[in-house]
């Protein structure tokens, strides 16, 4: 069962590296738990991920202070190297990222299916916050 209103949200960023080191950063889980949340009173203790075709993915995103948490997760679709990733989340929504990158910068374009809670518009914002600190970090 899907819980996306078939809208699709997208968010960027250029991030002033190479292409090899964003994918890394962006793949890795002892850098996914180094950048993967929207705000500094949130983290990511734990992540998972075998990045092939069919393979799963999860991160659990908490509060720092405890007061609440989640999983994020979903089974691989796509991948190509240093180009694109795309996966299925366990709501049914997809998600495409693609890297394009040009010498020392990449843009890194997400698109995703939104869900029905939230409005699209708190959807974006939060997901850009996370490429925002993403890009904060790959890029030191």
């Amino acid at each position: 069962m899907t819980t996306s209103n078939n809208e699709k949200v997208t968010v960027k960023a250029v991030v002033n590296a190479p292409v090899e080191k964003v994918w890394e950063y962006w793949t890795e889980p002892k850098h996914i738990t180094q950048w993967n949340n929207a705000s500094d009173d949130w983290h990511t203790p734990v992540a998972e991920n075998d990045l092939t075709v069919g393979g799963k993915f999860l991160t659990r995103m908490e509060a720092k202070d405890g007061s609440f948490g989640f999983d994020f997760g979903g089974i691989y679709d796509e991948v190509k190297l240093n180009e694109v990733i795309s996966y299925t989340l366990g709501d049914g929504r997809k998600v495409t990222i693609t890297f394009k990158g040009q010498g020392n910068e990449t843009e890194v374009i997400e698109t995703f299916d939104a869900e029905t809670t939230n409005p699209v518009e708190m959807q974006q914002a939060g997901w850009q916050a996370i490429l925002d600190n993403f890009k904060k970090y790959a890029e030191q």
